[in-house]
């Protein structure tokens, strides 16, 4: 403890660079991870083979391991910050593309029919009725989904991405173990805040919706 203390004070500036490094790699995948899940799922939940085909390609994907994931795209893209954006956003996809479908699917059919007897069009019905019905699912997956990233962006350190694993992966070469439990506690902490915040806001619209 009294090392890694004594490591903190005197690279406080480079420690939270690798804070925001690994912050900005995880929110980036994130983002882009749920401007393919969500639309894809909202388009196939409705049909039978189609959310069949996601629910099986969701399943399938989360064996595959990111370190395997960004090895293979070395020799298409190189190293550095790309390889591990897009292994993170393929690890961010599966999670926000099952809860949408089950989302949606969960919606009660009466409550769109009731929704087109009063008038609304396709667009009225999706940001009144399906999306605030089907949120609580879509958070839950977005939070899996963030939380699945940020423990992966550590590995982006190995392909020169930066983030905490540069701690991780330096305090293994150098044995000093100081720095793997500084690097290892950060993205726990980061990954236990991010599930408690989203709990919340899934709390409080469940709160909204009764």
């Amino acid at each position: 403890m009294e090392k890694l203390i004594a490591y903190y004070t005197q690279n406080s500036g480079a420690y939270w660079g690798y804070v925001g490094q690994h912050l900005l790699l995880s929110l980036q995948a994130l983002v882009l991870a749920l401007c393919i899940g969500l639309p894809l799922g909202y388009g196939v939940y409705k049909k039978e083979r189609l959310r069949q085909a996601a629910i099986f390609f969701t399943q399938g994907s989360r064996v595959i391991p990111s370190l395997g994931v960004l090895f293979v795209l070395i020799p298409l893209v190189g190293v550095g910050r790309l390889p591990a954006l897009i292994a993170l956003i393929l690890l961010g996809i599966p999670p926000v593309l099952l809860n949408t479908v089950v989302g949606f699917s969960q919606v009660p059919s009466i409550l769109s029919e009731t929704g087109r007897g009063l008038g609304m069009n396709r667009r009225q019905l999706l940001f009144r009725v399906l999306f605030p019905l089907a949120l609580p699912s879509i958070l839950t997956g977005v939070k899996i989904a963030l939380v699945e990233i940020i423990a992966s962006a550590s590995l982006a350190a190995y392909i020169g991405a930066g983030g905490l694993g540069t701690l991780i992966i330096t305090g293994l070469g150098l044995y000093r173990y100081e720095l793997i439990a500084l690097g290892g506690g950060s993205v726990t902490l980061l990954a236990l805040a991010v599930m408690l915040l989203f709990d919340f806001l899934i709390g409080c619209h469940a709160k909204r919706l009764i």
